[in-house]
């Protein structure tokens, strides 16, 4: 097994299990909210994610993986905000589903290039967050949110 810390199993078992949840909260609810059970914990594991990961130098500083971990943060508090308290009037909802949906995105960015980066063992596929394979999983993903941001937006109007 590749060397990994064990706040690094820590987080990754987190991130995992937020991952999961996030799924099933947007397969079947559409959209990621805290009142969902689902939703919660997928909250709950994101926070811990994020912040597990700004003790994380594998890299001997502040990168990239620091970066999202601190976008994720201000994501699920925006989202946060959103959702309790309406500040943004008729568009709170919209941006609750955006700054929510963004987490997904900031864990599958790191997600892929450190499992990539890792396996198999002894012979990793991507060899550096700038290989080719990883950069198009990044467009992707990125394709993919806002996809489905597009989606969670024509069926938010719909609601009451």
């Amino acid at each position: 097994m590749p060397e990994i810390t064990l706040i690094g199993w820590f987080h990754t078992v987190i991130g995992l299990l937020a991952i999961l949840t996030g799924v099933y909260s947007l397969v079947r609810f559409k959209v990621i909210q805290s009142h969902q059970l689902t939703g919660k914990i997928y909250l709950i594991c994101t926070l811990i994610a994020a912040l597990s990961a700004l003790g994380i130098y594998k890299h001997g500083g502040f990168g990239i993986a620091h970066a999202l971990a601190v976008l994720t943060l201000l994501a699920v508090l925006v989202g946060g905000v959103a959702e309790k308290t309406g500040l943004f009037g008729g568009g709170s909802r919209y941006i609750q589903a955006a700054s929510y949906s963004a987490t997904f995105l900031f864990h599958m960015i790191p997600a892929i290039t450190d499992g990539l980066m890792r396996l198999p063992v002894g012979s990793p596929i991507a060899t550096s967050p700038e290989d080719p394979l990883l950069r198009g999983f990044y467009l992707a993903f990125l394709v993919t949110y806002v996809v489905g941001l597009g989606f969670q937006i024509k069926w938010l109007r719909k609601q009451p």
